[in-house]
């Protein structure tokens, strides 16, 4: 369960590092109070962002650490992180921005992260 709980905050703690580090390039432009914003403006709204995604993602990482009694090891959640992140990303741009069309070599780089994944939790 401290497993599926780890991913479950992971993804939260990617939707919110998504909007904070990418939102201002395209989606939050359409909000008009947004778009006066300048530079730090914009910074201090991301951080906001990130507080979020920091109590999201600290909790994940405690409880899916195998040393806190979850079953990943840091090399891991590290990878697991990376698709999560990936993952989410993908969704929000394709999605939620629609700047981007999921392509061939979207899929193949996908393909390749599972193999990742694969190869960092083989017991060799």
């Amino acid at each position: 369960m401290r497993g599926i709980t780890s991913l479950v905050l992971l993804t939260v703690s990617n939707l919110f590092m998504t909007f904070a580090w990418y939102g201002h390039l395209h989606l939050f432009k359409k909000i008009p109070w947004f778009a006066k914003l300048g530079l730090t403006g914009v910074i201090l709204v991301s951080w906001g962002l990130a507080l979020f995604e920091y109590i999201f993602q600290v909790p994940a990482n405690r409880l899916g650490f195998v040393e806190n009694g979850g079953p990943f090891s840091l090399f891991q959640l590290k990878v697991i992180q990376e698709v999560v992140t990936l993952t989410v990303f993908t969704l929000c741009a394709v999605f939620v921005f629609k700047t981007d069309k999921l392509g061939w070599n979207h899929v193949v780089g996908f393909a390749l992260l599972v193999a990742a994944v694969y190869v960092i939790f083989k017991k060799w």
